[in-house]
């Protein structure tokens, strides 16, 4: 039904605002997409979701929309756009914009900005646009603007954004207001089995999440197999789970079926799917309401409650309410946390911004005949003389010096010219001459980015002394791993390839304190933003164990309702009717 009401506002209110002199067409609005897709990962970057044709190689089908003129005249045009491979090179992202008959080859330019193309005699009346995407190769385009005054539009993010409000004539906030008894943010596994886990309990949640499919690294967006145990969840987790197929591989789909449907099974929760949250506003550290906008019409609605969970992974409503947070590794004096024979790359000598990267996976076939690879000269300086038919759990990307969150398009860029430029060099040895190109995501799966501080930091120190604590509501017996690039130890190595330094152990628990915020009283977290060191992620980031920390919120936030308290309240007043609550539950038939 909600995606019913967004299509029917996409057509009856497009997401244009139209003058006498100007429009402005935002391209992940188009009414037919075609081919390309709408990416909105990089929205809090950049400004919008845009339109990419990620055709690996091939182009894709034209974009097509179209407007009406009010007044006839003499139109100036710019596209916004950018060149996400600079050099000496043409461009990968060259791709040509019809107006009516007028045909134009858009050639971005380094970073997002406004590319001039010419000015048109418009007559009144419906003008069309489409986009034909020229190589295959992830050109994008962010929006169109057409105005019979010669002023170039912002460039600035900042000044941008406020052009843009005013040129939507937007409200100052959303118009439609829902209430929720909890709302969720992010809708990979911990979102998912949280969600579960409250409306078996009663309560009425949303799911906010910015993908068409819920999962996560698990959907078939991005496939990463789920790992780790059940624990005491194991009738919730196997509903939105996978089976232990090799990553990237089109298994997923099947998985992604089951979870789906497993999750529009519960009258009393509402799936939010292609909705991302922009804004969480606090109030006497209160989080009052969480701000989500369409990712295709630009409709916005704003969800209120008494809890809150932030799932997002990179912890967005945490950030934007004021939650305490840490990023990057932590010096070994900070936790302790210092194992000699290892080296520092455990903990450093002193913190720094290191994190473990982001992955990209992907996957070739083996054909009957032999086929054909077009040269991607804008990808050799990043694959160099790297060979590889598939991508794995190592083909990942982080430095200190950049930002996974902040620099998240340029590292989802060079992974795609890691990907590229390896395959090209693949198909040059006759060995490979059968294989294709089947799947390549362009979406991250990320490890690690901010970490939401709760009343206890999660360690390595409590994985190796086998610390149990009395709320211990996640338990996994899954050896810890933490990721490095490869490069830190060697420069001749690919910077896209990394390796990790593991530690087995038998079994190691992780508390409820560690679920919820310390300084902001109704904001709960699961999943790999939880309240942990960088090291003490090494082991629980992975999917079962996250959907653990999801479905623990679940019950807690249950127990919220029903003794109208926070979070907090229920470590220090109502334990004991929390762990029998889990207890009780994990018998439950399916």
């Amino acid at each position: 039904m909600i995606r019913f009401l967004a299509f029917v506002y996409a057509l009856t209110i497009p997401w244009l605002i139209q003058s006498q002199t100007s429009y402005l067409l935002e391209a992940e609005a188009f009414l037919d997409p075609g081919g390309w897709s709408v990416d909105p990962q990089f929205v809090q970057q950049m400004g919008s979701p845009y339109l990419m044709a990620h055709g690996m190689g091939r182009p894709v089908q034209d974009a097509r929309t179209e407007f009406k003129v009010d007044q006839h005249g003499s139109y100036h045009v710019w596209v916004r756009t950018k060149d996400w491979a600079p050099g000496p090179w043409e461009s990968p992202g060259r791709f040509i914009i019809y107006i009516d008959s007028i045909e134009h080859l858009v050639t971005p330019v380094p970073e997002w900005n406004w590319v001039y193309l010419d000015q048109y005699e418009l007559a009144e009346g419906l003008v069309s646009i489409s986009l034909r995407d020229v190589t295959g190769f992830n050109a994008r385009c962010d929006a169109i603007y057409l105005s019979t005054d010669s002023v170039t539009p912002p460039i600035d993010y900042d000044a941008l954004q406020v052009w843009r409000q005013a040129k939507h004539r937007e409200p100052l906030a959303p118009e439609v207001e829902k209430t929720y008894d909890l709302v969720i943010t992010g809708g990979g596994i911990a979102g998912c089995a949280a969600a579960i886990a409250a409306a078996e309990q009663g309560l009425e949640v949303a799911l906010i999440h910015d993908r068409p499919v819920l999962g996560g690294n698990a959907s078939s967006e991005i496939r990463v197999h789920t790992l780790g145990i059940y624990g005491k969840f194991e009738r919730i987790l196997r509903k939105i789970d996978t089976e232990h197929y090799p990553n990237g591989s089109a298994e997923a789909i099947r998985d992604q079926e089951k979870r789906d449907s497993n999750m529009h099974q519960y009258a009393n929760l509402d799936i939010f799917l292609n909705w991302r949250a922009y804004d969480a506003v606090s109030k006497d550290s209160i989080i009052q309401y969480v701000d989500a906008r369409h990712t295709s019409s630009g409709e916005r609605i704003r969800f209120k409650s008494n809890l809150f969970l932030d799932s997002t992974g990179d912890g967005w409503i945490g950030y934007w309410a004021g939650a305490e947070y840490s990023y990057g590794r932590e010096s070994v004096y900070k936790y302790g946390e210092k194992w000699p024979e290892w080296g520092e790359l455990w903990s450093p000598e002193v913190g720094d911004n290191l994190v473990m990267g982001s992955s990209i996976l992907w996957q070739t076939t083996l054909l009957d005949s032999a086929t054909s690879f077009t040269e991607v000269p804008w990808a050799m300086d990043v694959a160099r003389d790297h060979m590889a038919t598939a991508g794995e759990w190592y083909w990942e990307f982080s430095r200190s010096d950049m930002h996974q969150i902040r620099d998240g398009e340029e590292i989802r860029d060079h992974l795609l010219r890691a990907i590229f430029g390896s395959f090209y060099n693949a198909k040059q040895d006759t060995s490979h001459s059968n294989y294709a190109l089947e799947w390549v995501s362009y979406l991250l799966g990320k490890r690690e980015s901010r970490r939401l501080m709760g009343d206890h930091i999660f360690t390595f120190n409590d994985v190796t002394e086998l610390r149990k604590f009395k709320d211990s509501v996640v338990m996994e017996i899954r050896e810890v791993d933490v990721h490095f690039q490869k490069q830190l130890d060697d420069e001749k190595q690919p910077d896209f390839l990394s390796t990790a330094l593991f530690y087995k152990t038998s079994k190691y628990y992780i508390p409820y304190r560690s679920l919820y915020s310390r300084n902001i009283k109704n904001l709960f977290m699961a999943g790999r933003n939880f309240s942990c060191s960088h090291v003490g992620l090494g082991g629980p980031r992975v999917m079962r164990t996250t959907g653990q920390m999801g479905a623990a919120v679940g019950y807690a936030a249950s127990l919220c309702k029903r003794f109208d308290v926070f979070p907090r309240a229920i470590y220090h007043s109502y334990l004991d009717q929390y762990m029998s609550l889990i207890e009780e539950r994990q018998w439950l038939r399916p």
